[in-house]
């Protein structure tokens, strides 16, 4: 930009050349002649100086897109053709298999607590007791009631035998004396008198049989009070319905509790374990169709950025999709071997439904957004960089399937695109691969290539 200022320089230094004054006088014809030369010399030297500084400016201003130009130092990656998993990414929350509120249900007074907050538990173990004795009570006065409504029963078929034993001898006699008195021998009256005796012995054997029959009923009655009692006397002691943690215990040892009204602890399963997570609704044909198949596995990541990764399967699918989010909901299995998994913790689930054989991937910040679509700058062979529209397909890590616009093997550059244009040439140094992997150290100016 400054050789005009140096060609003005050069001009007057021509146009100020001495001419001896001898020279002046003789030749003067020769004067003007050498003058009108110098003068020619520095025009033509004006014009040489601007051409070349307007050559020097074009070069400079095509620096930016390569060009004759330096070249624009980038960071490149391989696109790599592989087996791409088709994967749903979500956020869950862990959820234990069972949950147990424990409560009593009777009345009484806790004696013991035979656990400490968080334990874990085998069902069956014993958990609480309260005071039995009341009931303890109960069931002895309700086996005398039983014992004595047994009694009552032998009293009543003595009686029945008693009472059959008479009614058959005054049956007989009754018949008897109806033969003589129609003989004459014996009055009508006495006649009258044994029939009705022995009839009224016929009745107290039906009563003796309803007596019977009562006091058997007395011992079923008697016998279910018993029953019962040991019922209750049985929930005394509380034992866990499960295997699982149990939480804080509400009620402490001395406190008096009534029916189903207290609640003692909470016990969660969580060998297995549930992972609740919502998908879109639009994934559910996808989800279905592959889930007929067979069990889609579930991963779950906890979101403290740890690399520890549990394994399920999809287990469970809402019927119904959640009109007010547009989700459809979801569970995962989890075994939960090593209780990694805790109730209400909060995870990073992938679905995987399917694999996609030979897929073609790059890294995600190879593909750029243009007037036209989304598009990638690949680098030719002989180093100079085309714009190529592309169709992407979904993101797996920090990679994304090219289902259509790459090929295998293919360099992509993916830092340094603000500086390109169709036909830069460019200077590479290597980046992650569209696999994944680290490509390591890059060479040039490209320098070292990100990792992700």
């Amino acid at each position: 930009m400054r050789q005009p200022s140096r060609v003005s320089i050069l001009s007057v230094t021509q146009v100020n050349f001495t001419i001896p004054p001898t020279t002046q006088k003789r030749a003067p014809g020769r004067a003007v002649y050498l003058s009108f030369a110098l003068a020619m010399v520095v025009l033509s030297g004006c014009n040489s100086s601007t051409a070349n500084a307007s050559a020097d400016s074009g070069k400079k201003g095509k620096g930016r897109g390569g060009g004759a130009g330096g070249a624009v130092p980038v960071v490149v990656a391989t696109a790599v053709q592989r087996d791409v998993p088709i994967e749903i990414q979500a956020v869950g929350t862990v959820e234990a298999y069972k949950t147990i509120s424990v409560k009593s249900q009777i009345a009484g007074q806790i004696t013991d607590i035979y656990f400490n907050e968080g334990d874990y538990v085998k069902a069956g173990d014993k958990l609480f007791r309260i005071d039995p004795r009341l009931y303890e009570a109960q069931l002895a006065q309700a086996q005398a009631n039983k014992e004595k409504s047994v009694a009552l029963e032998a009293q009543a078929e003595a009686n029945l035998e008693h009472d059959i034993a008479n009614q058959k001898y005054a049956a007989l006699t009754a018949d008897r004396t109806e033969a003589l008195v129609k003989e004459g021998i014996a009055s009508r009256d006495q006649g009258d008198q044994l029939r009705a005796n022995a009839n009224a012995l016929t009745k107290a054997v039906e009563a003796d049989r309803a007596a019977i029959e009562s006091a058997k009923a007395q011992i079923l009655a008697d016998q279910a009070n018993i029953d019962n009692i040991k019922v209750q006397l049985s929930y005394t002691i509380i034992p866990s319905p499960l295997d699982g943690r149990t939480g804080n215990v509400e009620v402490k040892l001395g406190n008096t509790v009534a029916p189903l009204t207290v609640e003692l602890v909470t016990i969660n399963e969580i060998e297995p374990i549930y992972v609740t997570f919502a998908v879109p609704e639009a994934r559910l044909a996808d989800i279905k169709r592959y889930s007929a198949a067979g069990n889609l596995p579930v991963i779950a990541r906890p979101q403290d950025g740890s690399n520890e990764v549990e394994q399920g399967v999809l287990t469970f699918i809402d019927n119904s999709v959640d009109t007010t989010t547009g989700t459809i909901k979801l569970k995962g299995t989890f075994q939960n071997k090593d209780r990694k998994l805790w109730p209400g913790q909060f995870l990073n689930v992938t679905l995987r439904l399917t694999t996609q054989p030979n897929a073609v991937t790059v890294p995600n910040q190879a593909v750029q957004n243009g007037q036209d679509g989304q598009f990638i700058y690949v680098v030719k062979p002989d180093r100079t960089v085309e714009a190529r529209n592309v169709e992407i397909g979904s993101r797996v890590d920090q990679d994304l399937v090219i289902l259509k616009g790459i090929d295998p093997g293919e360099t992509v550059v993916t830092e340094g695109q603000l500086r390109l244009q169709p036909g830069s040439r460019v200077q590479m140094g290597e980046g992650r691969r569209g696999g994944g992997r680290d490509a390591g150290q890059g060479g040039g100016n490209g320098g070292k290539g990100r990792s992700g």
